[in-house]
């Protein structure tokens, strides 16, 4: 099936709250005691990559860097280390979102998995520079487990903006 083909869909405009909501969620998500698990994928970065894709005059490197800033603070992390990656992850997804825009979930998720990844290793360099020690490479395993989530995400955040589908008036109910 060639892009031309599949059916194009107009959206709603987002609701800012709701914008606003599914961060605070993935921030709160982000916060749980999963320190010892390793497959536990970064869902702040992950909507926030969704959101500047879908949305890139609304959300932006500011609002990044303030998520960053309360899971540095949250986390009782080095204060800025997740601030700069998120930003920098806001500033590349800024950057590529027509591009990621015209393929299919599962190539959009191979980008972001890129995406993800770089936020990581920029996440490590900074906790390696200030005296970190190197976590072992288990440490990405939660970026492949939100690049294979990046469908699912893609579904649940645009299901508000979805437009009901129109029902035939003369057809009984």
């Amino acid at each position: 099936m060639r892009f031309d083909d599949r059916p194009q869909r107009i959206l709603l405009p987002v609701n800012l709250g709701f914008m606003v909501l599914s961060l605070v969620l993935a921030l709160l998500f982000n916060l749980l005691p999963w320190r010892d698990i390793f497959w536990v994928p970064d869902l702040a970065a992950l909507v926030l990559t969704f959101w500047c894709v879908h949305q890139p005059r609304r959300m932006g490197i500011g609002a990044a860097w303030l998520l960053g800033l309360a899971m540095d603070a949250g986390n009782g992390a080095l204060l800025g280390q997740n601030a700069f990656s998120y930003s920098i992850l806001a500033f590349a997804a800024l950057g590529l979102h027509r591009r990621i825009l015209w393929f299919s979930p599962w190539q959009q998720a191979a980008h972001v998995l890129l995406l993800l990844l770089a936020c990581q290793v920029l996440t490590l360099g900074v906790r390696m520079i200030a005296g970190g020690a190197f976590p072992g490479y288990t440490y990405f395993a939660g970026s492949f487990v939100a690049a294979a989530l990046w469908p699912a995400t893609m579904f649940v955040l645009l299901l508000p903006q979805r437009r009901p589908e129109s029902v035939d008036e003369n057809r009984p109910l």
